[in-house]
């Protein structure tokens, strides 16, 4: 039976220099797999890229998939809190009306997606997830729905019998729908109307 591969950094930087490294790398390897797709994305590009030495890539990293993972980590994390921070905000001026509140979720997945659209759909749709991978996504998902679990919490005539599975259902469906609007735009749809439309789509689903 074959091994399965390390997919953890070797090493955490503790000296400021050491964490200047691993970032230097991570940032080069997100353009190499941005520009040359995660197949062709070689630790001897990332090394080149970044300005070090592959010997120095593999000291924190033991090969490619270990950079990906960190970077998918970073930016799961990044994005999860970016929403999370726009959700806090539609509240900064009191409870907002429902519609809103879909509107900033909608806008906050949007913004994930556009961030760095290429990385994107080399995590997602190119690399395969390990499954450490997985596991992370899934607990992000999971504090996500607990989040808008408790929003729905706060709105008055919901039609739906369940918040959590409302809330899991938000989340794929407007995830999905923003992963393809995002990453493959269709001709003569606008972001404006994309985001009425979506919110108009959930709004029945909530209050039909």
């Amino acid at each position: 039976m074959a091994r399965p591969r390390a997919v953890s950094p070797r090493k955490q930087p503790a000296q400021a220099r050491s964490k200047a490294t691993v970032a230097a790398i991570l940032t080069a390897a997100a353009q190499v797999f941005e520009r040359h797709g995660y197949a062709a994305g070689t630790t001897d590009r990332i090394a080149e890229r970044a300005g070090v030495s592959v010997g120095s890539v593999y000291q924190y990293f033991p090969n490619k998939s270990a950079i990906l993972v960190a970077l998918a980590e970073r930016h799961m994390a990044e994005g999860f809190a970016h929403v999370g921070a726009l959700l806090a905000t539609a509240f900064s001026g009191g409870p907002p009306q429902p519609d809103a509140l879909l509107r900033a979720f909608v806008d906050g997945l949007i913004e994930l997606h556009a961030r760095e659209p290429k990385l994107h759909r080399v995590i997602f749709e190119e690399a395969p997830l390990p499954a450490v991978l997985r596991d992370r996504l899934e607990q992000l998902e999971h504090q996500l729905i607990e989040q808008v679990q408790q929003l729905l919490a706060g709105f008055d005539g919901l039609a739906v019998p369940d918040t959590r599975a409302a809330a899991y259902l938000l989340i794929h469906c407007v995830e999905g729908l923003v992963h393809s609007f995002v990453l493959h735009p269709p001709e003569g749809v606008a972001r404006e109307l994309f985001v009425t439309e979506t919110v108009r789509l959930l709004h029945r689903y909530l209050f039909r």
